[in-house]
C-alpha cells in the first residue's frame, strides 16, 4: 500500500492504495495555512498507518513552483507561489520529520497527474504527452520518454507569454509576476476579475469562453512545436468546458495552418486535444504512482527483471 497526497492551490486530496482499482475513498480538505494544512495531512497519514501497516511509501503531488530534485539541498521547498504564506515551506521535510522510516517521493501536481494518466488513463501507451489543467491556476506536466520533464526546475507553462490583442481584450491580466501571461489571462480568477462573476455562474454562450479557448490554443500550439507531444490531455473546470475545448481545437487548427502533417485534418484534433480520463482522481493517483515508482521494493523488482 502507498499513500498519495495531492496538495492543490485550493484543496488537498489524499488516498491510499496501489492504483485506481485499489484506492480508498478520497479524503478532501481545504488548503489553508501551512500549519493547519500540514496538521491535517499528518493526522490523515497516521490514520492510514493505523489501518494499513503495509504502507511502503508516500507520494506528494504539490502546487508550485517547488524544488523537485531529491539531490538539491532545498528538495521539497515551495518557491515564489502567489500563496504567500506557503513560500519557503518544505512539505518533504514535514513528512520526514513525522514519518522518518517511510520514503517520500515528490513532484508537481500537474506532473503527478501526468504520471497518473500515463499509468492508468489517457497517456497509456504513449512515450510523450502533455497534461494541462486550467482552473484556479494553469499548469502543465510534460511526460517525455516515460517520465516527467525536470531541468532548471520544472515546466511552468501557465506563465508562458502569449499574444494579447488589446483592442479585443483590454483586460491587462492579473498575474502578480507577469501581468498578461497565460495564467494572468485565462485562469478562473482572471475570468472572475474580467467579468465580475465566477466562471460557473456564466452562461455557456458567454464571449469569454471563446477568448479563453483562443488563449489556450496558443499554449497547445507552442507545446506541439516545442515538445511534439502525441496527445494533450486537459483537466480543470475551465479547461474542460465543452465550449472551451471546441474553441481551442478550432483555433489550434487555424494557428498551425497545416504545418504539422499528423494534424492536417480538423477531426484529428479530437484525439490530439482531449479530456483527461482520470477526472478528479488524476492528481492523487499520480501521487500514488510517484510513491510506487520511488519504492525500494519496486526498484528491486525492476533490477531483478533486468
Amino acid at each position: 500500500m502507498f499513500i498519495g497526497i495531492e496538495v492543490g492551490g485550493t484543496k488537498v486530496v489524499m488516498a491510499a492504495g496501489t492504483g485506481p482499482n485499489d484506492l480508498t475513498e478520497l479524503v478532501r480538505f481545504p488548503t489553508e495555512t501551512p500549519e493547519a494544512t500540514s496538521a491535517a495531512i499528518v493526522r490523515q497519514v497516521k490514520q492510514y498507518l493505523a489501518l494499513y501497516p503495509t504502507i511502503r511509501g508516500i507520494g506528494v503531488a504539490s502546487f508550485g513552483p517547488i524544488q523537485v530534485d531529491p539531490a538539491h539541498p532545498e528538495f521539497g521547498v515551495i518557491y515564489e507561489t502567489p500563496k504567500l504564506h506557503w513560500r519557503g515551506f518544505n512539505i518533504v521535510q514535514l513528512l520526514k520529520a513525522h514519518f522518518p522510516d517511510i520514503p517520500v517521493a515528490l513532484d508537481t501536481d500537474v506532473n503527478g497527474a501526468a504520471i497518473g494518466e500515463a499509468e492508468w488513463g489517457g497517456g497509456r501507451g504513449l512515450d510523450t504527452f502533455a497534461y494541462v489543467t486550467v482552473g484556479t491556476g494553469i499548469g502543465a506536466g510534460l511526460y517525455v520518454n516515460g517520465k516527467p520533464v525536470h531541468g532548471l526546475l520544472h515546466p511552468e507553462a501557465g506563465h508562458m507569454l502569449i499574444r494579447r490583442e488589446p483592442g479585443r481584450d483590454p483586460f491587462p491580466g492579473m498575474c502578480p509576476f507577469h501581468g498578461d501571461c497565460l495564467e494572468g489571462l485565462a485562469s478562473g480568477p482572471s475570468i472572475e476579475a474580467r467579468t465580475g462573476q465566477r466562471g460557473e455562474h456564466l452562461p455557456d454562450d458567454h464571449d469569454v469562453w471563446l477568448l479563453i479557448g483562443d488563449y489556450l490554443a496558443q499554449l497547445y500550439v507552442n507545446m506541439a512545436m516545442i515538445a511534439a507531444p502525441q496527445r494533450i490531455l486537459i483537466g480543470g473546470g475551465v479547461g474542460l468546458k465543452p465550449e472551451v475545448i471546441a474553441r481551442s481545437r478550432a483555433e489550434f487548427f487555424r494557428l498551425v495552418g497545416g504545418y504539422l502533417r499528423a494534424l492536417k485534418q480538423p477531426e484529428s484534433l479530437q484525439a490530439f486535444i482531449q479530456p483527461a480520463q482520470l477526472g478528479d482522481r488524476a492528481g492523487v493517483l499520480g501521487a500514488v504512482g510517484l510513491a510506487v515508482r520511488a519504492s525500494p521494493l519496486t526498484k528491486a523488482t525492476q533490477l531483478e527483471a533486468q
